[in-house]
């Protein structure tokens, strides 16, 4: 696979700022909003926002169940803020409509680090090349890893960037920058998984 075809959940949040990430790595990205728009994808992002209205809006578009057969016959998933509560097994403070899709093994807290007010920007060590300016916005705090999960990188003593096999997941929001790394980071995935899979 040379140039991995990666999708964007458009249905709301920022996910114009991650096709824009994306473009400057030379992937072919396309919005993803009807169950349709899933085909022949080697990978998803599923952008920051508001996470219980990211949900409802995956029932009334019908991309929750496709999504779910996606995931599990091999699509890979990077999810940011709001995305990685939805793709986490469990949420701390959820509400009970709410989806938990369960696609990384990680408990999550929503707003784990306070309202839209204590919002705050980091360095993060742990990313190639040199700390990753990171901008953390009502930002989901991991509070406990499966033994699948491979931590990435920590905020303190916090998880914040960590992989489960093919998935991606960041409590922070790597497309607010005009940093590529973490991005980079999923399509070499991508990649790397195409290569071992024979493709």
């Amino acid at each position: 696979m040379s140039t991995p075809r990666v999708g964007v959940l458009a249905l709301q949040g920022a996910f114009a700022a991650h096709s824009k990430q994306l473009a400057r790595l030379g992937a072919d990205v396309r919005d993803v909003r009807v169950p349709g728009d899933l085909a022949g994808l080697d990978g998803l992002i599923i952008p920051g926002g508001e996470s219980t209205t990211m949900s409802m809006l995956l029932d009334s578009s019908g991309l929750h169940g496709p999504l779910v057969s996606a995931v599990e016959h091999g699509l890979a998933i990077f999810g940011t803020c709001a995305g990685l509560i939805l793709c986490a097994r469990d949420i701390v403070d959820g509400r009970h409509d709410q989806h938990a899709l369960g696609f990384v093994d990680v408990t999550v807290r929503r707003n784990g680090y306070g309202r839209q007010l204590d919002s705050f920007e980091a360095g993060l060590d742990g990313v190639t090349g040199g700390p990753f300016h990171a901008v953390f916005i009502r930002a989901p705090r991991i509070t406990r890893v499966g033994r699948s999960v491979r931590v990435l990188s920590h905020h303190g003593d916090d998880p914040v960037l960590i992989r489960d096999g093919r998935h991606l997941m960041a409590s922070f929001h790597p497309e607010l920058t005009h940093d590529v790394r973490i991005h980079e980071l999923f399509v070499d995935g991508l990649v790397a998984g195409s290569k071992s899979d024979g493709g």
